[in-house]
């Protein structure tokens, strides 16, 4: 099941009760055709992945939360674990510690457009 969220309150709800799973949130469009057309398929793969958390976010209805998260283009996907974006840090910690003082990763996952290949294969890897 995909859970449509309207604001700020609703993502930071949603996010902590994701707890440690992988949250998938879509940003889309009703106007946008590829959001239209990925909208089944992230559907199905809600259904399929049951410990993957999945939400879409309409950035018409919700412009304050595209503006917070820099959504710049749709459709634009974007993975939190832990009610954090997971980024090349996040992930490289469980690796090692502290890598540096100011060391700030970019998102390692946030892609723009409608490719369900390169979804499900970075759902599978974050998983």
């Amino acid at each position: 099941m995909v859970q449509i969220i309207k604001d700020m309150d609703e993502l930071k709800t949603f996010l902590k009760a994701a707890g440690c799973k992988l949250v998938v949130v879509e940003f889309s469009a009703k106007w946008c055709g590829p959001c239209q057309r990925i909208y089944p398929l992230v559907h199905a793969m809600s259904l399929k992945y049951q410990n993957v958390m999945f939400a879409n976010v309409d950035v018409d209805a919700s412009q304050e939360l595209a503006q917070i998260y820099r959504v710049k283009a749709v459709p634009t996907f974007q993975m939190f674990k832990q009610t954090q974006k997971v980024t090349l840090f996040s992930r490289l910690k469980r690796a090692i510690c502290c890598y540096g003082s100011g060391f700030v990763g970019e998102p390692i996952f946030e892609f723009c457009g409608a490719d369900a290949q390169k979804l499900e294969a970075k759902i599978q890897e974050l998983m």
